[in-house]
């Protein structure tokens, strides 16, 4: 078998199993979606805008029926369409926008989260990539496609800017003034964001509050590569998942003669040139083994190991290579990044291979590890490993796979008239989106 056939075989079975998350971590009467594979846990928006975006992978890959695709998505739009949206503390949303987390029976507001302006986006980013796949002139499909529409054009994007320039990260009922103190100010995933608050025909933002949050962006130049700078690898992918950024430009990366999915490629060569340098003398990174991003971690903890002192962190935004970084690394961070540099990442992914950071997993690739964590006490490579598996991390693989296989969800996307119509607004010009039928 040729080292092709062998990366696709691997390839393949990462996305057949990721994609299987969507199947079992749900609940089939109302099409919810758990967080993460922990006892009474809640269910994620935005796992389920994933979950929405990976059905049409499933069926196209066989994964899945479309028959079967079609009933399961339609029972989650209208779950949602029907949904409480009020002031109440315990409603499932607000305003068009949703809870960051949610009961997986009832669907109301858990652990008293806030009401997310990007994990809202992140579910209609789903949804508007399951209109546009179910094309179908059936009864079903089409009301996939009105459902959609009904979900977006309520959200009152404008409502979050809150007489500022920049979009609020969202709000709770509880506060006096409701909304919380942080902005979205400095590159990072509200690019879908700010894209589809821009395309909305009820409730737009204006231009404006885009060129005001680009004029947060810093552009940083790390071991002579320029890009504009976020330290988790996760930011540079995210909004990719949806948005095919090949050639396109905004004001800002024409004036840096670049765009964002080349900025993401840099990115992920500043990650692995960062484990080669290793500035923190972790024994396990290197070339063929990196990619630090928010995930799972084995602390919070310090331990003195072969005599320096380490501190260790649960769930956080590692970045690199400003930190905070533990040595804990993200395999499917690193699978994501697949579109951008598979020169790089194709061999980094057979090495998670390797260390059987997939055995044991129904998921594909473990969520996280830490082989550090461990030492003297098993000797197995791997060391820590993540107990649990995280829908926002599956979602990623499955459609990243596949956008490097066969550009399936950026080529319904380049269809979606909102969000061309967010990318106009936001002044990008070039490549597909001057000539969509190119």
């Amino acid at each position: 078998m040729t080292a092709a056939r062998d990366n696709d075989e691997l390839l393949r079975h990462l996305q057949k199993h990721s994609f299987d998350y969507f199947v079992h971590e749900v609940n089939p009467r109302n099409g919810l979606i758990l967080d993460k594979t922990a006892d009474n846990w809640p269910c994620s928006i935005a796992a389920i805008g994933m979950a929405l975006t990976a059905y049409p992978v499933g069926v196209e890959r066989k994964f899945m029926a479309r028959a079967a695709a079609v009933e399961r998505t339609l029972l989650t739009l209208r779950f949602f369409a029907a949904s409480e949206q009020s002031e109440s503390e315990t409603a499932t949303g607000y305003r068009g926008f949703y809870y960051h987390f949610l009961d997986m029976e009832s669907g109301k507001r858990a652990w008293r989260s806030e009401l997310s302006s990007v994990d809202t986006a992140i579910f209609i980013a789903g949804a508007l990539a399951a209109a546009q796949y179910f094309d179908r002139d059936t009864a079903e499909e089409a009301e996939i496609r009105a459902l959609a529409k009904q979900l977006y054009e309520r959200i009152e994007w404008d409502w979050l800017l809150q007489d500022g320039e920049t979009l609020c990260h969202g709000w709770r009922p509880e506060r006096d003034a409701g909304f919380l103190a942080y902005r979205w100010e400095g590159y990072d995933e509200a690019l879908l964001l700010y894209v589809l608050a821009l395309g909305s025909p009820t409730h737009a933002i204006p231009p404006r509050c885009y060129d005001a949050w680009c004029r947060t962006y810093e552009w940083k130049e790390i071991y002579g590569i320029g890009h504009l700078y976020a330290g988790p690898l996760f930011i540079h992918q995210l909004s990719h998942i949806w948005i095919d950024f090949r050639g396109i430009r905004d004001a800002y990366m024409r004036g840096r003669d670049c765009d964002y999915f080349e900025n993401s490629r840099r990115a992920t060569l500043v990650q692995q040139q960062y484990a080669i340098r290793n500035p923190l003398a972790f024994p396990h990174v290197g070339e063929l083994c990196w990619g630090v991003s928010a995930s799972d971690g084995p602390g919070p903890s310090r331990r003195r190991i072969a005599g320096v002192e380490r501190r260790f962190f649960d769930y956080i935004a590692r970045g690199a290579p400003y930190g905070p970084d533990d040595g804990t690394l993200a395999p499917w961070a690193v699978v994501a990044s697949l579109p951008f540099a598979p020169e790089i990442v194709l061999a980094t992914v057979e090495n998670f291979h390797r260390l059987h950071v997939h055995v044991a997993n129904p998921y594909g690739f473990k969520a996280s590890i830490n082989p550090l964590f461990n030492v003297g006490t098993k000797d197995d490579g791997v060391g820590w490993v993540s107990p649990f598996h995280f829908g926002i991390n599956e979602g990623p693989t499955v459609m990243m796979i596949e956008n490097h296989r066969s550009g399936m969800v950026w080529s319904l996307t380049r269809r979606s008239t909102p969000i061309c119509v967010g990318l106009r607004a936001a002044g990008f010009t070039g490549g597909w989106l001057d000539d969509p039928a190119g």
